[in-house]
C-alpha cells in the first residue's frame, strides 16, 4: 500500500487552492440537536475541491510531459481544476466531458483556455474517448479520482479539518463518486483520529461503491442517474476501492428529494448554493441522523461542490419541500356536488396550501390534485387521517416519481359535455385568473365569499414563493346571472382577468359543443 499519510503531508496544493472555513451550521445543529459543521469547499476559486488533487498531479509532471499538454475527462469539476492548474503551470489542457454536463460547467471550463471535447452520455464514456485522445496525441491523462497523487492532494482537506476542528469529529460524511475524496481524507484522518467515523454517501440511482462494498469486489453499474452528476459514475476506482474497503465505517444513499432539501438546508445557513453532489453529504447526514437517532454528537460534512445549473433550480425548489417531509401531496376525491369543496377547504383548515388543482368530470367523485405544508412524517399522517375522517378518499403521492415529475402540471381536461350545458344551454363557463396577497386565509377567504349556485368548474392555485398568490378559476353561472358574477368580482377587490375568451383555454379546457 502507499504510504498516503506521508502523501498527503507533502502534497502541493496551496499553489492555486486555498485552505477553506469549517464554519458552524446553525440552524442545522438547533434543529436537529447535534454540532453540524461544514467544510466549505465549495469556496475553491472553481467552487469544488477538485482543484487539489488536480494540481498535485500536474505539479509532480516532467518539464516534456508539461510540454505536451494534458488530458482529462469530467462532468464539470475535475475538469475545472484541471483547466486553472494548467493555466497556473502554462500548459495545454483537453477536456473531454459528457454531453449531457451543465452549461454553467463547459462555460466554466472554457473561460480556462482549456480545449472542450463533448463525448458520451457518461462519464465513463467520456473517460475511454479521453483515453484514446491520449494515446494518439502523447498527453498525459490526469485522472480525476484513482491517482495516488490526486488522492493525496484531496487528503489535504483532511489535514484542514482536523486542524480546524476544536475535538476529534465523531463523523465526516464525505460525498463519493469515483472515491478520491472519501480515499483522501480518510487516509489522513483515520491515521490520526482512528475513532473518528468515516461515512460515504452516494445517490440511490448511482450507488457504485454501496454495491462494490457489499459485494467485496469493483461493481460496474449498468445505469446511473444524472441528476448529481459530479458524481455520476458507473464503477469506482481501482485505488479507491482499496482504500475505502479499510476506512470506510458506513455507506448511506440518498434520493433526489434528500438532496434537494440539503441544497435548500445549506442555503438557509449561509446563503450558498449548492450543486447536488456538493450537498450529498449534507443529505447523508441528516438521514444518518433520523436513522441512528443521533443527539448531541460533533458532525462534520464536506460541502464539495457549487457548480450549479441555474436552469435546475427550479426544479431544486419544487422538491425540497417534499425531500424534508414539509410538503405532502394528495389525491383527494369529493363529491361531485355543491358544497364539497368548501366542506374539504374546512377540514383542511389554517394549513397553508402549496398547489391546488382540480377539474369538473363526469363521475360522482372528482379527483382533487392538493399540495399541502406539513411539520414532518407524524403531521402528515394526522393530515391524511383528518380528511379520510372527513369523509374524502384521500391517496399519498408524495413518493410518487410520475406525480411529482409530470401530473402536478397536468392535471384539467376538457368541460364534462351534460345535458345541462349543451343542449339546454342554462349555463355557461366563466374563466377568471385571480392575484390575491399570500397570507394565510386569503384563499378560504376567496372560497367562502362564492355564491352556493355557482359551480365551480376549475380550480388551480399554485404558491410560488412570492407575497402574491395566484388562482386559475372557472364557474358554471346561469347566463341571467352573469351580472351578478361580474359585481361579485368587482367586490371581492382581488386583482383579476376575464380569460374566458383565451384560445389556450378554448384549445385545452373549454368544452367542445357541436
Amino acid at each position: 500500500m502507499v504510504d498516503y499519510l506521508q502523501k498527503i503531508l507533502r502534497a502541493r496544493v496551496y499553489d492555486v487552492a486555498k485552505e477553506t472555513p469549517l464554519e458552524k451550521a446553525k440552524n442545522l445543529s438547533k434543529r436537529f440537536k447535534n454540532d453540524i459543521w461544514i467544510k466549505r469547499e465549495d469556496l475553491q476559486p472553481v467552487f469544488s475541491f477538485k482543484l487539489r488533487g488536480a494540481y498535485n498531479r500536474m505539479v509532480k509532471l516532467t518539464k516534456n510531459e508539461l510540454r505536451r499538454g494534458v488530458i482529462a475527462s469530467s462532468a464539470g469539476n475535475h475538469a475545472q481544476g484541471v483547466a486553472l492548474s494548467a493555466s497556473h503551470l502554462k500548459c495545454r489542457a483537453v477536456i473531454v466531458m459528457p454531453l449531457t454536463t451543465p452549461s454553467v460547467k463547459v462555460n466554466a471550463v472554457k473561460s480556462l483556455n482549456a480545449e472542450v471535447v463533448l463525448f458520451g452520455e457518461t462519464y465513463d464514456e467520456a473517460y475511454q474517448k479521453a483515453i484514446e485522445i491520449s494515446e494518439k496525441e502523447g498527453l498525459s491523462f490526469i485522472h480525476p479520482f484513482d491517482d495516488p497523487e490526486v488522492i493525496a492532494g484531496q487528503g489535504t482537506i483532511g489535514i484542514e479539518i482536523l486542524r480546524q476542528s476544536e475535538k476529534p469529529p465523531d463523523a465526516i460524511y464525505i460525498a463519493v463518486g469515483g472515491g478520491g475524496l472519501i480515499a483522501g481524507v480518510s487516509s489522513y484522518v483515520k491515521a490520526l483520529w482512528p475513532h473518528t467515523e468515516i461515512i460515504g454517501v452516494e445517490p440511490e440511482d448511482a450507488a457504485a461503491m454501496t454495491e462494490s462494498l457489499k459485494k467485496g469486489e469493483r461493481v460496474e453499474l449498468s445505469n446511473v442517474g444524472l441528476f448529481a452528476d459530479g458524481v455520476a459514475v458507473n464503477k469506482v476506482g481501482k485505488e479507491t476501492f482499496a482504500i475505502a474497503r479499510k476506512n470506510i465505517d458506513l455507506m448511506l444513499t440518498v434520493n433526489t428529494d434528500e438532496i434537494c432539501a440539503a441544497i435548500k438546508d445549506v442555503f438557509e445557513d449561509t446563503r450558498c448554493i449548492l450543486e447536488p453532489a456538493g450537498a450529498l453529504a449534507i443529505a447523508g447526514l441528516k438521514a444518518d441522523i433520523y436513522k441512528r437517532k443521533l443527539n448531541n454528537k460533533n458532525l462534520v460534512a464536506i460541502a464539495c461542490g457549487a457548480n450549479m445549473n441555474f436552469e435546475r433550480l427550479r426544479f431544486v425548489a419544487e422538491r425540497a419541500e417534499l425531500g424534508e417531509e414539509k410538503e405532502v401531496m394528495l389525491a383527494v376525491g369529493i363529491a361531485e356536488e355543491a358544497g364539497s369543496l368548501k366542506k374539504l377547504c374546512k377540514t383542511i383548515g389554517k394549513r397553508s396550501l402549496t398547489e391546488f388543482s382540480y377539474r369538473m368530470s363526469h363521475e360522482k367523485i372528482a379527483q382533487i390534485f392538493m399540495g399541502i405544508e406539513v411539520k414532518g412524517i407524524n403531521d402528515k399522517e394526522r393530515l391524511i387521517d383528518e380528511i379520510r375522517n372527513g369523509g374524502f378518499q384521500c391517496h399519498d403521492l408524495s413518493q410518487d416519481e410520475l406525480s411529482k415529475v409530470h401530473l402536478r402540471h397536468m392535471v384539467g381536461g376538457r368541460l364534462p359535455i351534460s345535458e345541462n350545458i349543451a343542449s339546454k344551454n342554462k349555463y355557461k363557463e366563466l374563466l377568471y385568473r385571480f392575484e390575491f396577497p399570500e397570507r394565510p386565509g386569503a384563499l378560504m377567504r376567496f372560497v367562502n365569499s362564492m355564491r352556493p349556485e355557482w359551480t365551480i368548474s376549475i380550480f388551480h392555485y399554485r404558491n410560488h414563493g412570492a407575497d402574491i398568490g395566484r388562482i386559475v378559476i372557472g364557474v358554471l353561472v346561469q347566463e341571467k346571472n352573469i351580472n351578478q358574477w361580474k359585481n361579485f368580482v368587482n367586490e371581492i377587490g382581488y386583482k383579476n382577468w376575464n380569460e374566458t375568451n383565451n384560445p389556450s383555454y378554448k384549445l385545452f379546457l373549454g368544452a367542445q359543443l357541436d
